[in-house]
């Protein structure tokens, strides 16, 4: 059985996204749930490569924040 130790939900245009930091006997990890009308796709990263995701994620942020179709 899975502790929740954390959930937030995020609407993104069409998509849910759910993220769940959740902890079992094998440790900590984040699911991350994409609801699209219904249909769903998970995935779950361990605890420990949550800053490793992070970063890519920031580094994608920068990227993103360059690009001359960025909003802002």
């Amino acid at each position: 059985m899975d502790t929740e130790l954390m959930t937030e939900q995020v609407q993104i245009e069409r998509k849910t996204f759910s993220f769940d930091l959740r902890e079992n006997p094998r440790g900590r990890f984040l699911k991350v749930t994409e609801d699209v009308g219904g249909r769903r796709d998970t995935i779950i990263i361990p605890a420990t490569g949550l800053e490793q995701v992070r970063d890519v994620i920031d580094r994608a942020i920068r990227a993103n924040g360059d690009s001359p179709s960025a909003e802002g």
